[in-house]
């Protein structure tokens, strides 16, 4: 039988190095994370990166957060709503701001997957002259829709180019 005054096992932690590794991430994400405040790792007597099992979670909620389309934005606003005192009111509008943008997405991908099912089943050699598939793109050729509101973040990338 452990006597109550023993000291609790030391939890493990990490290098900068380790943990990057293990998420297959560059050791520069884990210090910009730290410097937007996504992360706050404990540092050693030498003033080294120790991250703890915590650490590890987060990191994780981070990575599945970004794969969801999260932006860092939004992540901060989730991982700081209880902490920082902003609350369940940010973390739902995010949530529920995320929630618009992922059905927006569906529905264009569900419009992209019936275009080009049309598309590979059509006996047109020209797509562009096929009248079933040029209802798909009706909307765009008179004005009613833009390339932007199908993909405005493509198009932001696109113009800075």
């Amino acid at each position: 039988m452990k006597s109550s005054g023993t000291p609790q096992a030391t939890a493990r932690t990490w290098s900068v190095g380790e943990l990057a590794d293990r998420f297959g991430l560059e050791t520069h994400v884990l210090r910009y994370w730290e410097e937007v405040g996504l992360l706050a790792p404990e540092r050693d007597g030498a003033g080294r990166r120790r991250y703890g099992p915590d650490d590890v979670v987060r990191v994780a909620t981070i990575l599945s957060s970004k794969v969801a389309g999260m932006s860092l934005e939004q992540i901060q606003v989730l991982l700081e709503a209880g902490a920082s005192g902003r609350g369940a009111r940010d973390r739902h509008e995010v949530l529920t701001a995320h929630l618009a943008e992922l059905d927006r997405r569906q529905e264009e991908i569900d419009r992209s997957r019936h275009m080009t099912e049309h598309a590979l089943s059509c006996r047109a050699h020209d797509i562009a002259t096929c009248p079933r598939f040029r209802e798909h793109v009706a909307d765009l050729v008179d004005g009613t829709r833009t390339w932007r509101d199908i993909h405005p973040a493509k198009m932001l990338r696109d113009s800075r180019n």
